[in-house]
C-alpha cells in the first residue's frame, strides 16, 4: 500500500490541478464574498476636492485672532460660490468643498458668534490646516485600490464604489455536484429501519461549501451499485467539481474509486495521513476535479474544509486559498502527536479552546458544538493546560 501523503503536500497537489475559471463582470452590489480577477485602479479621486473634517469656519489668510466677518456657508453637496478673503469667515460642515480662499478651518467649539461677527474663543487647529481633508488624500486617480485574488468585504466593496466602479471584473463561480453514496442512507425526512441512517451529508457539504460556490446540484442518496453510481457521475458531468461522500475506503462496497476509473476519471491521488480524514481521494476527467471524501460526517466536513473550500477559492483565483490559523492557548492538555495530522473539535470562547475529548469520526454532536479545529501536527509535543496551540474557526 502507498505511503500516506502529507496534508501540505496533499493540500497543494490538490490546488496546482486548479485553473482559475472564466471572468465576468459582476454588479458591485452582487460581488460580496467573490474574488477580483483583475487588479482594480482607481477611476476617479477621493475627495475629488479639499473637505473640510469637521463642522466648524473656513478662514483665509494668517490673521488668527479675529473677529471675522461671517460671510455664507459651505454644506455637504451645497459648495459656497463666492471667494473668501482675508478677515472673512464662511460657515461651513463636515464633508463640505473648503472654498476658494480659504485655507484653514476653525471649529464651532472655539468660536463665538455676534451678529455677523465671529470671535476666537478656544484654541486654533495645530498645524492650522489640520482639519482639511486634501484632495486625493484617500487615493488617487489610477492607483491600484484592490489586487487581483483579493476577496470582496463590505469594505472594500465601499471602496469599489468610491473608485468610480458599479461592476467588478470576478471569475465565475464554480458549478458543484455533491453525490453522497451507501446503502444505509436513508432520505431527508423518511423513516429510517435500525440498519439505516438518515443521509445528512449532502445537506451539510451544500450548507458549508455554498459561500464559495455557484450553481449546487444534489446528487443521491445513491446506492451501492456501479450502475448508479457511474448514472449519478453521468449526471454530474456539467459540473466544475464533483463531491462524493461515503464509498472511498477499501471495503468490498467502497466502489468510487473503480467507479471513476470506468467512468474515465485519472487519479490523482489518495489516501491521506491526517485523522479524521484518511481516505481522501482525488481525481480529474478533463477540467473537472473530483473530491471523494470520507462517508463519516466528521471526516466529511473536515476534510470539506481542508481541501473542498481551498479547491473552490482557487477556482475562482483567490490569493490565499487555504484555511487562515490563529494561535490561543486549551483549557485543558492535549498528548503528544501520532503518525497523522490530527484535527480536533474544540469551542474558542474568545480566550481559550476548550478541546472536546470525543474523537469517534460519527459524533455529529460534537461536531456542532464545536466552533474551531485544533491542528495537532505529526509528532507534536504535548500541550499543557494553557500551552499555545494552532487552530482554525469554522
Amino acid at each position: 500500500m502507498s505511503k500516506l501523503l502529507d496534508l501540505a503536500e496533499a493540500q497543494a497537489r490538490l490546488l496546482a490541478m486548479a485553473v482559475p475559471l472564466p471572468v465576468e463582470q459582476v454588479p458591485i452590489e452582487a460581488a460580496m464574498g467573490r474574488y477580483l480577477a483583475q487588479d482594480l485602479p482607481a477611476l476617479r479621486q477621493q475627495p475629488a476636492v479639499d473637505l473640510s473634517a469637521m463642522d466648524g469656519y473656513a478662514l483665509s489668510g494668517e490673521d488668527t485672532s479675529g473677529p471675522w466677518r461671517l460671510r455664507g456657508e459651505s454644506a455637504a453637496g451645497h459648495p459656497y460660490q463666492g471667494v473668501v478673503q482675508k478677515g472673512e469667515a464662511c460657515r461651513i460642515s463636515t464633508g463640505a468643498v473648503l472654498p476658494e480662499g480659504a485655507d484653514w478651518v476653525l471649529l464651532q467649539e472655539d468660536t463665538r458668534r455676534e451678529g455677523d461677527r465671529l470671535h476666537l474663543t478656544g484654541t486654533l487647529p495645530h498645524p492650522l490646516p489640520r482639519h482639511i481633508r486634501r484632495a486625493g488624500f484617500d487615493f488617487a486617480q489610477g492607483q491600484t485600490l484592490l489586487r487581483a485574488g483579493q476577496r470582496i468585504t463590505p469594505a472594500s466593496l465601499a471602496l469599489a464604489i468610491s473608485g468610480g466602479h458599479a461592476s467588478l471584473p470576478m471569475r465565475q463561480r464554480p458549478r458543484i455536484a455533491i453525490l453522497d453514496s451507501g446503502d444505509e442512507l436513508a432520505p431527508i425526512g423518511a423513516p429510517t429501519a435500525a440498519h439505516q441512517i438518515p443521509a445528512s451529508n449532502g445537506a451539510m457539504l451544500a450548507a458549508q461549501l455554498q459561500p464559495e460556490a455557484g450553481r449546487i446540484d444534489r446528487l443521491g442518496p445513491v446506492s451501492d451499485r456501479m450502475d448508479a453510481l457511474l448514472a449519478a457521475l453521468d449526471a454530474a458531468s456539467e459540473a466544475d467539481v464533483i463531491i462524493t461522500s461515503g464509498g472511498a475506503s477499501v471495503g468490498d462496497h467502497d466502489l468510487i474509486r473503480p467507479a471513476l476509473e470506468q467512468w474515465g476519471a485519472d487519479l490523482a491521488f489518495w489516501r491521506v495521513a491526517l485523522r479524521p480524514g484518511k481516505p481522501l481521494m482525488v481525481a480529474q476527467k478533463g477540467r473537472q476535479i473530483i473530491i471523494g471524501l470520507p462517508g463519516n460526517p466528521v471526516s466529511s466536513h473536515v476534510t470539506a474544509f481542508l481541501f473542498v473550500l481551498p479547491l473552490l477559492r482557487a477556482l475562482q483565483g483567490a490569493e490565499h486559498p487555504l484555511p487562515k490559523p490563529f494561535y490561543a492557548p486549551v483549557a485543558s492538555s492535549l498528548p503528544a502527536g501520532g503518525e497523522r495530522c490530527e484535527f480536533l473539535r474544540g469551542a474558542w470562547d474568545g480566550a481559550v479552546i476548550q478541546p472536546n475529548p470525543m474523537r469517534d469520526s460519527s459524533a455529529l454532536a460534537a461536531l456542532a458544538s464545536a466552533n474551531c479545529l485544533i491542528e495537532r501536527p505529526i509528532g507534536a509535543d504535548a500541550v499543557q493546560a494553557g500551552g499555545l496551540v494552532r487552530a482554525y474557526l469554522l
